[in-house]
C-alpha cells in the first residue's frame, strides 16, 4: 500500500550549508536549512556531497535502515554504501506512519506507506541538484545527468558537492519526475547489502541496553507473580545489606515496587531482598487447564458475537445437517510470549528543559504522549533519542506503553537530578509480560455427495487485544475486535454457507499483538482444515486449494500464484523419498501473500525433522531482496519455533515458564534447507516482517499428519510430537 501526493503548494527556505528536502506537516514537499527548521526532512546533503537519510521507522532487524535509504540513493542517484542514516526524532506532525497518522513501526507497513514518500523526496533533491549545474553550466538540464554522485552532460562533470548551496535556493519542483522502474539499479537489486551490518558487527550500533550515562541509577521493579495483583505493603531493610542499594518505593500505580541500585547486579540483588504482600482480589488465579477448559466451552456454545453473518448459525447448522460428510476439529493454542533477544529497557536522562528517552523507540507517538503524562511536562520538554533494538516482534509497542511508564514513573519518584536506566530481565517478561491470547477454535465443514463445501461453521474463543484499549474505538465493529478473527471472515477462499462467530475471554493477563497477530492462530486453524477437507474428499491439498481460489479477483489471483511457485519449487508434484512427508499452507497477511511446502522425515522411532522448506511471496515491488528473504527465513523460524514447542502456562495464575531453558527458542540446527522465492511484481511494495510467520505452523501440521497425527492442540511437542 502506497499514498500518492496531490498537486499542493510548496514552499521553500534557502541554505547555503546544507540542503534538505522532505514534507511538510501539509505533506508538500520542502526544503528547509540543515538544522530541519519547520519541515520534515528525509533526506540531507551536506556542502561537502555527504548524504543522509533520516529514517522514520525504527529498526529491529527487519531492514529499514537499508531499505528507506536505498528509496532516496536510487532517485537521488547516489551509491547507496555513499549514504548515511539517522533515526527520525520524535515528531508526529513531521514524521508520521502515513497509515497510522502517528509514528510509528508496525504491521509491516515501513515500506507501503514510504515507498512513494522517500522516491519524491530523492527525485525532488536531484532535480534541483541538476537545475543548479544547469544555471552554472548554461545547459538544459534534461541533457544532465546525475549518477553516482556526480552530474555529467554537457561536456562537463562535477560532484554534487559542488551544487548543493545553489541548488538549496531553488523552487521545489511541484511533482519531481520518478524513474522509470526499468532503469532502476538498487530497487530491486539482489546484490544489496544491509547497511546496518557494520555497525552491528564491529560493536558500534548502540542499543538501548548500551546505554550507560554518568551518575545513572538503574531501576528494576518487583511486579505481582499474578497479573492484577497489586502492592499491600513492602518492607526494604533488607535491601540495606547490598552493596550498591539506594532505595525501594511503591510504584503510584500499585502494580509493583521499584528498586534503585548504583549497577545492574545491584538492582537485582536487592530486588530479591525485598519483602512484599500483595492482594490479589482482582487477579488472575486460574491455572491453565482450567483457561483451556473455559475456551473450549465458549466454542462448543453459542458464540457472543457475530462475525460474518452469512447463512447465520442457524443456516449453518441445517446445512450441516444435510451434509453426506462432515469434517470437525477442535483447536487450542495457547498463550505465547514475543521473547525479543534484547530484554527491555530504556533510560530517561534530565535536560535543562524536560528529559531525553533513549529507547528503542516503536512507537514514539504513543510514548511521548505517555511520558508528557506521567513526568507533568509538555510535549515539547521531551526528546526521544531512539537506537537500535535488539528484536521486538511487537513487544516493544504495547498500547499502555508498559515499560516506558515504569521508567517514567520511577524517573518522577528521584529528585530527577540523574538518569534512571529501567532495566527488564527476560525472566521479568516471561512472567509479566504482554502476550499472544490464548485461542480456541472450533470448525465443522459439511461436504456435499460431491465432496464440495455446502457449509462452514467457524467459532473462535479469545481474550480480546483491543478492548479497553484507547485503539477500541477504531478496531472494534459491533462488539467484534477484528484482530481476533482476521484471516477467518475475510478469508480469499471461496467458501459457501460460511458462519463465523467469536466470544471474547475476560482475564486480567495482559495481550497485545504478537508477530502477525490474530494471523498467528486464524492461518493454523483455516490451513489445517482445507487439509483435512481435502483429505476428507480425496483431492490433493494443492489443487483443492486452487479450486477455491477461482473466484477471480486480484487478492486471489496473486495467492494462487504464490501457491503454485512454491508448489513447483518444492517438486509437489514429484514423489517424496521414503519416510519424507510435505505438507502445504497459504495465506495473505499484511497485504503480502506468502504459501509454503514443508517436508519432514521421521525415522523408525517416530522422531521428526524439518528437512527442507519452500517458500514463495509476493510482495509487491522487492525493495530489498536480500532482506525480503532473510525477513521471510526469519518469519518462518519462528513460526515454526513456536508450534514446535512454546507456550505460556499458569499455576493459580502465576506463569511457569521462566528463561529459555523452559521457553526455547528455535536453533538452526532445527530446520533444514529453506529455499525463499519471490513473485516478480510491479505492484507497490508491502510488508515482509510478519507475513512470513502465518503459513509455516500449519505446513509443518499437513506435513507431519501426511502418515502421522493430526496435531490440533499446541505446542506440538507437548502433544505427541518428537523432533529430532
Amino acid at each position: 500500500m502506497t499514498v500518492p501526493l496531490s498537486r499542493r503548494s510548496f514552499l521553500h527556505t534557502a541554505s547555503a550549508v546544507a540542503l534538505v528536502v522532505g514534507f511538510s506537516p501539509r505533506g508538500a514537499l520542502a526544503v528547509a536549512p540543515a538544522d530541519g527548521g519547520y519541515f520534515n526532512p528525509f533526506v540531507k546533503i551536506d556542502s561537502d556531497g555527504r548524504v543522509t537519510v533520516i529514517v522514520k521507522h525504527f529498526e529491529i532487524g527487519q531492514g529499514t535502515s537499508t531499505g528507506l535509504p536505498t528509496l532516496i540513493a536510487e532517485e537521488l542517484g547516489v551509491e547507496l554504501v555513499d549514504v548515511a542514516f539517522e533515526f527520525a526524532p520524535s515528531d508526529v506532525r513531521r514524521y508520521a506512519n502515513l497509515l497510522f497518522r502517528s509514528q510509528g513501526t508496525g504491521a509491516s507497513t515501513s515500506m507501503a506507506n514510504s515507498y512513494l514518500q522517500y522516491r519524491q523526496a530523492g527525485a525532488a533533491a536531484r532535480e534541483m541538484l541538476l537545475a543548479a549545474a544547469a544555471e552554472e553550466w548554461d545547459a538544459d538540464p534534461s541533457t544532465l545527468v546525475l549518477s553516482k554522485g556526480m552530474i555529467a552532460g554537457a561536456g562537463r562533470s562535477a560532484p554534487i558537492a559542488r551544487f548543493v548551496g545553489t541548488a538549496a535556493t531553488r523552487e521545489v519542483p511541484d511533482r519531481p519526475t520518478l524513474k522509470d522502474p526499468a532503469t532502476f539499479s538498487l530497487i530491486g537489486n539482489p546484490r544489496t547489502s544491509r547497511r546496518d551490518n557494520g555497525p552491528k558487527i564491529d560493536g558500534s550500533a548502540r542499543f538501548a541496553m548500551d546505554v550507560q550515562l554518568e551518575n545513572q541509577l538503574v531501576a528494576v521493579v518487583r511486579r505481582s507473580p499474578r497479573f492484577g495483583g497489586t502492592v499491600a505493603s513492602m518492607d526494604a531493610s533488607a535491601a540495606g545489606g547490598v552493596p550498591g542499594f539506594v532505595n525501594a518505593a511503591i510504584l503510584p500505580s500499585h502494580a509493583g515496587v521499584v528498586v534503585y541500585a548504583r549497577d545492574t547486579w545491584a538492582a537485582f540483588q536487592a530486588r530479591e531482598a525485598v519483602t512484599v504482600e500483595w492482594s490479589f482480589t482482582n487477579a488472575e488465579g486460574r491455572s491453565s487447564a482450567e483457561i483451556r477448559t473455559t475456551l473450549l466451552g465458549a466454542v462448543n456454545a453459542p458464540p457472543e458475537f457475530v462475525v460474518r453473518e452469512g447463512p447465520g448459525v442457524d443456516g449453518a447448522s441445517a446445512r450441516l445437517d444435510r451434509s453426506a460428510q462432515t469434517v470437525e476439529a477442535e483447536f487450542f493454542l495457547p498463550w505465547l510470549c514475543h521473547a525479543p533477544m534484547e530484554p527491555l529497557t530504556c533510560t530517561i536522562e534530565p535536560t535543562s528543559d524536560g528529559i531525553t528517552l533513549h529507547d528503542g523507540c516503536q512507537s514514539p507517538s504513543g510514548v511521548h504522549q505517555a511520558l508528557a503524562a506521567v513526568l507533568g511536562l509538555p510535549m515539547k520538554s521531551i526528546r526521544i533519542n531512539t537506537l537500535y533494538a535488539g528484536g521486538s516482534f511487537g513487544r516493544r509497542a504495547t498500547m499502555t506503553a508498559d515499560y516506558i511508564v515504569e521508567a517514567g514513573q520511577a524517573f518522577a519518584m528521584t529528585d530527577r537530578s540523574r538518569p534512571v536506566k529501567l532495566v527488564w530481565s527476560r525472566e521479568d517478561d516471561l512472567a509479566g509480560g504482554a502476550y499472544r491470547p490464548a485461542v480456541a477454535h472450533r470448525v465443522r465443514v459439511g461436504l456435499d455427495g460431491n465432496g464440495d463445501i455446502i457449509a462452514w461453521d467457524h467459532r473462535v474463543a479469545g481474550k480480546s487485544i483491543f478492548k479497553g484499549s484507547s485503539f477500541e474505538q477504531w478496531t472494534v465493529r459491533n462488539g467484534v475486535d477484528h484482530s481476533s478473527v482476521e484471516g477467518v471472515p475475510d478469508t480469499l477462499y471461496g467458501i459457501p454457507g460460511m458462519f463465523v462467530g467469536l466470544t471474547d475471554l475476560e482475564s486480567p493477563i495482559t495481550v497485545s499483538w504478537w508477530r502477525s497477530v490474530g494471523h498467528s492462530h486464524t492461518a493454523f486453524v483455516m490451513e489445517s482444515m482445507m487439509d483435512m477437507v481435502a483429505r476428507a474428499a480425496g483431492r490433493d491439498p494443492v489443487s483443492w486449494r486452487l479450486d477455491h481460489l477461482r473466484e477471480g479477483s486480484a487478492d486471489q489471483r496473486r495467492l494462487a500464484g504464490v501457491l503454485r511457485l512454491a508448489a513447483r519449487e518444492s517438486g509437489w508434484d514429484r514423489p517424496t523419498e521414503p519416510g519424507r512427508a510435505r505438507g502445504v499452507a497459504v495465506h495473505k497477511s499484511f497485504g503480502t501473500y506468502v504459501a509454503q511446502v514443508v517436508e519432514v522425515s521421521r525415522d523408525a522411532a517416530g522422531v521428526t525433522a524439518i528437512e527442507r522448506i519452500t517458500c514463495a511471496v509476493d510482495c509487491g515491488v522487492a525493495v530489498n531482496p536480500d532482506i525480503v528473504r532473510a525477513q521471510m527465513e526469519g518469519g518462518i523460524g519462528y513460526g515454526i519455533g513456536h508450534v514446535m514447542r512454546n507456550e505460556i502456562t499458569f499455576d493459580k495464575g502465576e506463569v511457569v515458564e521462566w528463561n529459555f531453558p523452559d521457553y526455547e527458542p528455535l536453533r538452526m540446527s532445527d530446520i533444514g534447507r529453506i529455499d525463499v522465492h519471490i513473485m516478480p511484481s510491479t505492484a507497490p511494495p508491502t510488508g515482509v516482517g510478519e507475513p512470513g510467520v502465518p503459513p509455516a505452523g500449519p505446513a509443518l501440521a499437513n506435513a507431519i499428519a501426511v502418515d502421522g497425527p493430526r496435531v490440533t492442540t499446541l505446542p506440538m511437542a507437548q502433544n505427541g510430537i518428537r523432533f529430532a
